[in-house]
């Protein structure tokens, strides 16, 4: 039985010659779907496969009797996915202001109410400090300079080959999560995120799954620590492979 490496997904990936968003829709109907999932799961989100699913092909979902919170956070990956999918096909530059719409469009009617009356807002930077562990979460007063920072190095910075996009994605990804710009929010979006830089720059996106988020979590404490990208990117190569391959009838994995 043979396996197939990160370096066969991403050729397979890119033979499909995608270029329109109709292209994007047909390649990432299941996708989006797995990845909003998860992404959400990671968050504590009790919204089923099945559910989410349901709210993505139907506008809808019946029977639930969980948080109505965790539902809008699903419609909410839906619209973002819909909101991108254009910007993904003329490959449009990630910005500061793109930034803020990706995390308003997924954080749309989400906010807790103590997080309101604080003056938080989705698609606005956070008002007040929300730190996490030791050191992950700069003052509210240095978020902009530090967004404007990784925005200005992500576009400087020499992505000629598909590694070359890869480490730069996850070292973004990094660093957003250390600076931790929105009072809530910022695993969705910089997971979204993550994939816009992958995507716009003819990568497949990727799917961090909910099984595996300890190991996420470890590598981006180690980032934290050390500044250190190679074991995250070692995860997400293996992410890549369990997102995009499937046995197929002879029982040998193929890439999708």
């Amino acid at each position: 039985m043979s396996q197939i490496t990160y370096e066969a997904v991403i050729e397979a990936w890119k033979q499909k010659n995608i270029s329109t968003v109709a292209d994007l829709d047909v390649v990432l109907s299941d996708y989006r779907i797995f990845f909003a999932y998860n992404s959400n799961t990671i968050e504590g989100a009790g919204v089923s496969l099945h559910q989410t699913r349901e709210i993505f092909d139907n506008g809808k979902v019946v029977g639930y009797t969980g948080d109505l919170r965790a539902l809008f956070e699903t419609q909410n990956q839906k619209e973002c996915y819909d909101f991108l999918k254009s910007k993904i096909a003329d490959k449009e530059s990630l910005t500061p202001e793109l930034i803020r719409i990706i995390h308003e469009k997924l954080c749309h009617g989400c906010y807790d109410e103590s997080r309101w009356a604080k003056g938080e807002r989705p698609g606005e930077y956070k008002k007040n400090y929300y730190g996490v562990g030791l050191s992950v979460g700069v003052p509210p007063e240095d978020v902009p300079d530090e967004v404007d920072y990784i925005c200005r190095e992500l576009a400087e910075a020499k992505l000629n080959t598909a590694e070359a996009v890869l480490k730069a994605a996850i070292w973004f990804h990094c660093n957003f999560e250390r600076i931790h710009p929105f009072a809530d929010g910022n695993g969705r979006t910089g997971r979204t995120i993550l994939n816009y830089i992958l995507t716009i720059n003819d990568l497949p996106p990727v799917i961090i799954f909910d099984e595996d988020k300890e190991a996420y979590f470890m590598a981006l404490e180690i980032f934290d620590h050390s500044d250190r990208i190679d074991g995250f990117v070692s995860f997400i190569k293996e992410q890549y492979i369990k997102t995009w391959v499937r046995r197929g009838p002879k029982g040998d994995f193929v890439a999708i």
